[in-house]
């Protein structure tokens, strides 16, 4: 098993990359911060009215109190970075009733401003309503110099008549507001627009998805016509099974309920299929993996999958003329006939496999063979699991039964003119080959890879100076890849406007990428990689992962969190594709007799400190880091920079051009204002930055840039407010 199945020179760039440095670069000085900026309010998200600074959205945080109901069950909310306030996002409907308020019911006579910085120093904290301690979120009448806790406030609001709504599907009385982008409806989910909001409960629901039920109790529905079902807003009971009984989902606050058989069915189960829009039939006829009728069985039960093989806790279609064959809802609407992105020939479901031994060829894992799963008809020892087949960042959701194949494109990537010449299509001039072994005077870097052609076979233009490795040029011009269910083709990284990769998230300034149906662009390092993927940091091989959503799956080196991750998931060990292809051994000028080699770190003993030789920061020991023979330690981004093809004058936007860090005084970057240690810095309209990361911070909010860039190890988090 290779590490890469193709490009000769991309798995050179992986062993033994040569990164030259000019003599003229000074030894690391130690550098000197000057006045770093702060982080101002325009460059994080929004305003909420009535506090002072702008505020961000923060995700997947538990822990964080609440500023409006000092509690902390819910992780989601907004975030001020300057003054540690947070509300939770179902709290904030308070931003929308008016940050000032007259004529209040609990406080007739004078106005009541929302204050969110806690009761001034010259009142009294304690609620003038209820006489409890207010929180840091009140509402305060400085006329009068008292505080009033939200809650108590609410509570008053509600209680006046020509204010609240009383609705059949609710206890409280409602409000109706405008609550803009601040609060998320609890029946679709979605955030913004007119609806109605319950205060005491923190519930929003859209006034436009409030019409979809007439009724608070819904009789002979076809999932449970034994009983009436109840509607409930505050979510599952705690006696029952807190998921929908019909499809698996969890159903939020809104949900229809049977308290008789303790049956929960979400809202759109319930309205879809009540409505005979039927999103979960009774029945199912003429489907692909099955000849006959299948019926629906809408009860906790559980079961083993005829056609996946895997076991199910609820509501299975059965074929009731084969003896009881079960099947997960999914599975009953299995497509026959697909094209996935792990072979280049289509798979069509079989059931039953049919005895062997069969191994999945995307999770590796058994296939049982009594069961159902996808085979191809022309390399018969390859299958699939029907669930592995099936999954989003495998098959493009295609159904092609009955779709004749169509012709073979051609993908050969250049037209052979004789035996020693061709045109490329990246090339409008003919190119000849030139091998055994032909040394070049001077350094000269591959059009496709932007590695140096070194002495390995390449082909030439005679007209220009573009060059191209052999291996490069035979690169396909369209293929299949696990990175993207859509077909891949070959196209100049300069053709984007935005040339960074979707699987590395790095800057490309040059040479060739692969783009998918979506625009998304994977670059030649990253396309290269075949599964399972081998790697020395890990004694198991490596599978692909589309994390897209989870917070659980972090890279082991840099704990960064990408949605597309190389992991062993019995070790709970990933990488992200930036770690995962760093080059094993680098040579720089400085250290011309000592090529530097990745060390996957180690355990910190607390007897010593490393020190990187380029910008004389502390080298973090637990994370990866370059070192050498003669004993020099360096930090991974000093060595290789923030750009995965570094080349002078190349640009990754038509308005970001990089610079090698040649000159013997190293220039301040405009963000960071620290010396650029790194090879390489960039200059966008005559601004300079040490990285694409500082050059982030000027453009986009705080809270944005994420996986976006990576902070350099010499720009402090302190330093920059986070």
């Amino acid at each position: 098993m290779h590490i890469f199945s193709a490009p000769t020179s991309l798995f050179i760039f992986l062993k033994s990359s040569s990164i030259t440095m000019s003599q003229s670069q000074p030894s690391g000085v130690r550098q000197t911060k000057i006045s770093p900026p702060l982080i101002t309010a325009s460059a994080i998200d929004m305003e909420l009215k009535g506090h002072h600074h702008s505020v961000g959205r923060y995700g997947g945080y538990p822990g964080l109190n609440c500023s409006a109901c000092d509690r902390s069950y819910d992780p989601n909310g907004f975030g001020c970075y300057e003054c540690d306030f947070r509300v939770h996002t179902k709290c904030a409907f308070v931003f929308n009733i008016q940050d000032t308020l007259s004529e209040h019911p609990a406080h007739d006579g004078h106005d009541v401003k929302l204050l969110t910085t806690g009761a001034p120093d010259h009142t009294d904290p304690k609620c003038h309503l209820c006489g409890k301690n207010t929180k840091r979120l009140l509402f305060h009448c400085s006329t009068c110099n008292i505080n009033m806790d939200i809650d108590c406030m609410v509570e008053a609001m509600c209680s006046r008549a020509n204010l609240n709504l009383n609705m059949p599907w609710h206890y409280h009385p409602l409000l109706m507001l405008d609550v803009g982008k601040h609060m998320l409806c609890a029946l679709c989910g979605k955030p913004g627009e007119y609806g109605y909001c319950c205060p005491r409960c923190r519930l929003m629901v859209h006034e436009k998805c409030a019409s979809l039920f007439d009724s608070p109790v819904i009789t002979n529905h076809p999932l449970h016509a034994r009983h009436s079902l109840k509607l409930l807003t505050q979510g599952p009971p705690d006696y029952t099974d807190p998921v929908c009984h019909v499809c698996g989902k969890h159903p939020g606050n809104f949900l229809y309920h049977c308290d008789i058989c303790k049956f929960n069915v979400d809202m759109v189960c319930a309205i879809e299929s009540h409505q005979q829009h039927i999103l979960t039939p009774v029945a199912l006829s003429n489907m692909k993996v099955h000849e006959h009728k299948l019926t629906l069985i809408p009860r906790l039960i559980s079961f083993v999958c005829d056609a996946c093989g895997e076991k199910g806790d609820r509501s299975p279609y059965v074929c009731l003329e084969c003896e009881l064959m079960f099947f997960h809802q999914e599975c009953a609407r299995l497509p026959h006939v697909i094209q996935v992105n792990r072979h280049d020939h289509r798979v069509s479901y079989t059931y039953p496999l049919g005895p062997g031994e069969w191994k999945c060829e995307v999770c590796l894992e058994e296939i049982d063979w009594s069961y159902g799963a996808y085979t191809c008809s022309i390399c018969p020892s390859y299958a699939l699991h029907s669930k592995c087949a099936t999954k989003r960042d495998v098959w493009d959701g295609i159904e092609l039964d009955g779709v004749p194949e169509e012709d073979v494109e051609d993908i050969e990537p250049f037209k052979v003119n004789d035996d020693n010449t061709i045109t490329h299509f990246a090339h409008e001039h003919a190119m000849t080959l030139n091998k055994g072994g032909i040394a070049l005077e001077e350094i000269i870097l591959c059009g496709a890879c932007v590695r140096p052609i070194g002495s390995y076979t390449f082909y030439n233009c005679s007209d220009c100076s573009f060059v191209l490795h052999e291996t490069c040029a035979n690169l396909p011009k369209k293929k299949r890849h696990f990175l993207s269910p859509k077909l891949l083709t070959l196209c100049l990284s300069r053709d984007n406007a935005n040339s960074s990769c979707y699987a590395c998230v790095q800057m490309c300034c040059d040479g060739f990428m692969y783009i998918d149906g979506d625009g998304r662009r994977f670059d030649l390092l990253c396309s290269s990689i075949t599964l399972p993927f081998i790697h020395g940091s890990h004694p198991h091989p490596l599978l692909f992962h589309d994390v897209r959503g989870s917070m659980s799956k972090r890279c082991q080196n840099c704990r960064g969190g990408g949605q597309r991750i190389l992991g062993c998931v019995k070790c709970n060990y990933y990488l992200d594709f930036r770690c995962a292809t760093l080059p094993l051994t680098v040579s720089l000028h400085r250290y011309y007799e000592h090529p530097l080699t990745l060390c996957y770190g180690e355990k910190a003993s607390g007897k010593c400190k490393y020190w990187c030789d380029i910008c004389e920061g502390e080298t973090d020991q637990e994370k990866w880091f370059y070192t050498s023979d003669c004993g020099a330690t360096l930090h991974v981004y000093c060595v290789l920079g923030h750009v995965r093809y570094p080349k002078p004058g190349g640009k990754s936007r038509d308005d970001l051009e990089l610079v090698f860090n040649n000159k013997s005084t190293r220039p301040l970057c405009n963000n960071c204002h620290f010396r650029c240690p790194a090879p390489f810095f960039i200059v966008i309209e005559k601004e300079l930055y040490c990285s694409y990361y500082c050059f982030l911070r000027t453009q986009m909010k705080a809270s944005s840039i994420g996986g976006a860039a990576i902070r350099p190890p010499w720009v402090d988090s302190a330093d920059m407010h986070w």
